[in-house]
């Protein structure tokens, strides 16, 4: 059963790193579009109300929300290491390090998984303001590309369910783990009894 256990865990490490690193470009590419046809349209960026398409002031609107999420899934990736600094991907018996490393992830994890959400959410509805009829014509007019899509905002229901799962699956490890631990001491109170 421990061997069960021990491959189950190093799964679950590898998978909380790569699901770090899908934020990380998650974070990379979610104003890709935004950049791609608004920014083109604001005449001064020290005015963001000077702008060809109203609306497009959402390209200024969601820095401070994408730095943090950037920020935020680098915090994600130093967890992972960590992970794999106190050995929770290959130790057979875990420790207070390998604990708190796990449930720290997982709040970690969860906490930045709701708070994208909600900004995602807000930041989709304000998109959805945007002028497309303008944005459309002044796409034509510069040979800029015209995006109308919300693929990124809505991107972001899959990227964060990834993540919760993972810091589920790394709570039911850890359950595992316990149970493992503990019916290992049973028994070897048992031999000990047996012998004596």
């Amino acid at each position: 059963m421990y061997r069960k256990q021990l491959t189950w865990q190093k799964i679950l490490c590898f998978a909380a790193i790569a699901v770090s690193a899908i934020v990380f470009l998650y974070a990379l590419g979610l104003m890709t579009d935004l950049y791609d046809s608004l920014y083109p349209a604001m005449m001064d960026p020290n005015n963001i109300d000077n702008t060809y398409v109203p609306g497009s002031q959402i390209y200024y609107h969601m820095q401070p929300y994408n730095k943090q999420l950037l920020s935020a899934s680098i915090v994600m990736i130093l967890l992972s290491c960590a992970l794999f600094i106190t050995n929770t991907h290959s130790r057979r018996r875990y420790y207070v390090g390998n604990i708190l490393t796990s449930v720290a992830w997982t709040v970690a994890g969860a906490v930045i998984s709701f708070w994208a959400h909600g900004q995602s959410e807000l930041f989709k509805a304000e998109f959805l303001q945007v002028d497309f009829k303008s944005l459309e014509m002044f796409s034509k007019m510069m040979k800029k590309p015209y995006i109308d899509s919300t693929f990124w905002f809505d991107a972001h229901y899959a990227v964060f369910a990834l993540v919760l799962l993972v810091g589920i699956l790394l709570i039911v490890n850890l359950c595992w783990k316990f149970s493992l631990m503990n019916a290992e001491k049973r028994l070897i109170e048992e031999g000990k009894k047996a012998s004596a």
